[in-house]
């Protein structure tokens, strides 16, 4: 379930960290492009815990 979870969380994160890039606040722009990457992570997490059944 950890995969599930984790990619889940990831493409939450990713779709919120696009939707701040269109801001015009350059401050909100920056912390939507970290949300993004945050959820990038997440996802490659997520692959990782499927590839090792979830040991991590």
């Amino acid at each position: 379930m950890g995969k599930l979870t984790e990619n889940i969380k990831g493409n939450v994160n990713e779709a919120i960290g696009k939707a701040k890039q269109h801001s015009n606040d350059p401050e909100t722009k920056a912390d939507g492009a970290k949300q993004e990457l945050k959820g990038k992570a997440q996802q490659a997490k997520g692959d990782i815990q499927g590839a090792l059944g979830d040991d991590i």
